[in-house]
């Protein structure tokens, strides 16, 4: 009998097995797949409070052999603008990680077996053993070399991705849910500029990036919204198809690209979007499997390890006695719901890919002249500052004194005359303001008349 069983040995089953193997419970973590294994396409890069988790868990240790380059900045050129910013910190780490995915998989998996958690690799499960009144108790599934098995636990995780066993065999329901809006490609790249920088671009309905990531390496890629994803061809059309994106915009980093190599196939990256209920009696889901978005902000490894560590505190707190598993995994549900659920609209929002209008533009540019603003809005993406904190009505208010005295849009001079120039009535012209602004917000307009910070 364990007190937990994980199913999938990635980052968020592999993170949830160390972390209550250290708090000795006893864990078993199985996976399908014999480690280090391949994983579908993942472009590797874990903002700073993932970073922060994996280097407190001893995770990041195992990763010594290679290269690894601090990120410190992102920047977003959208045309003639452009916004850059230093990452905000998360205790004492600044900074982005883009580390090889292979290796981080078996290093997480190595982490939980030292830990504690016994591992069992190459093993799948076909169904969940259930009590009489429906609680999950255990899972049966087959293992190669010793066939067919069954185990007991007190909690079952499912922790194996958006095409989840575990949420279809506990019938999770799906909700929020949108068809996949983007698809990119992108590879990794020989001789670029090791600069200690994500750059992302947004022109034609396009989103090219880069980023330094390991051993020398620099992935390279582009997105597009999914009805403009260009027919597939040869690597070599790729890579004419790619640099013409990045020479629109970047005509320089597509010039450093010409005279590089690619280092490898070019990947494919597209998912759908949908946020599945977390738990029942008996289980849990975790990661992918309890969430999944959109790749455009790069969210997903590190909100596997945020999960992770929510989800491995209700079920010690759980175990442990207090107020019981069942209400100990619904505030894990309302703590998943807080870590994901506006960032998860935010990337969906992000991953429209639509052209920027002149009046985001100002705003853009306005962010780029106030550090706190700049600040913020790298955070935002980088998972480091709350879509709740940014996208406030006191922030874009605020960030009107930052605008560029000259050539701003009439739309932009419009708000910022009801926001300081009416006689009388302030408030009600600014909150006349509010709701213009929120207008051309899309899904984060919501967040900034839900504010109460005025």
């Amino acid at each position: 009998m364990y007190d937990v069983i994980v199913v999938g040995g990635r980052i968020s089953g592999a993170s949830t097995a160390l972390l209550l193997a250290r708090r000795g419970h006893r864990v078993l973590l199985v996976d399908r797949a014999r480690f280090p294994s391949p994983t579908s396409s993942s472009t590797n890069l874990i903002h700073p409070p993932g970073v922060q988790r994996l280097t407190q868990w001893g995770v990041l240790d195992r990763l010594g052999g290679h290269a690894i380059p601090r990120i410190s900045r992102y920047r977003l050129e959208s045309g003639p603008v452009r916004l850059e910013a230093q990452l905000p910190a998360v205790e004492d780490v600044d900074y982005a990680l883009s580390p090889p995915r292979v290796e981080l998989d078996e290093a997480l998996v190595r982490c939980a077996a030292d830990a504690g958690a016994e591992v069992r690799e190459e093993t799948s499960v076909q169904e969940l053993l259930r009590d009489a009144d429906g609680t999950v108790v255990g899972v049966v599934g087959t293992a190669k070399g010793s066939g067919r098995f069954q185990e007991k636990a007190t909690v079952v995780i499912g922790a194996d991705g958006k095409n989840s066993k575990v949420a279809r065999l506990t019938g999770a329901d799906l909700y929020r849910a949108e068809p996949v809006l983007s698809k990119s490609l992108w590879t990794y790249w020989e001789g670029l500029p090791q600069t200690s920088l994500v750059r992302t671009y947004r022109k034609n309905r396009r989103h090219p990036f880069t980023w330094p990531t390991h051993d020398g390496l620099s992935i390279v890629g582009v997105a597009w919204p999914t009805a403009d994803f260009p027919s597939p061809g040869s690597d070599e059309a790729t890579d004419r198809t790619v640099i013409a994106a990045l020479a629109d915009v970047d005509p320089e980093l597509a010039e450093e690209v010409r005279a590089g190599r690619r280092a490898g196939r070019w990947l494919t990256g597209s998912v759908p979007n949908f946020l599945r209920t977390p738990h029942g009696p008996g289980w849990a889901l975790v990661g992918d499997a309890s969430a999944t978005r959109d790749p455009i902000t790069a969210s997903g490894i590190t909100h596997a390890v945020l999960g992770a560590e929510l989800l491995a505190d209700a079920v010690h707190r759980g175990l442990s006695g207090g107020r019981g598993m069942d209400l100990e995994l619904a505030s894990y549900a309302r703590a998943r719901d807080a870590l994901v659920g506006d960032h998860y609209d935010y990337t969906r929002d992000y991953a429209r890919i639509l052209d920027h209008t002149p009046e985001e533009r100002a705003l853009i540019e306005a962010m780029s002249r106030s550090p706190w603003h700049a600040r913020g809005m790298i955070g935002l993406f980088a998972t480091v500052v709350p879509p709740t904190e940014f996208y406030s009505r006191r922030t874009f208010r605020e960030l009107f004194d930052f605008l560029d005295e000259g050539g701003l849009p009439p739309k932009i001079r419009m708000l910022r005359w009801l926001l300081h120039a009416v006689p009388g009535r302030p408030e009600a012209t600014a909150r006349l303001a509010d709701r213009l602004l929120a207008a051309r917000l899309g899904l984060m307009g919501e967040l900034l008349l839900r504010s109460t910070a005025v």
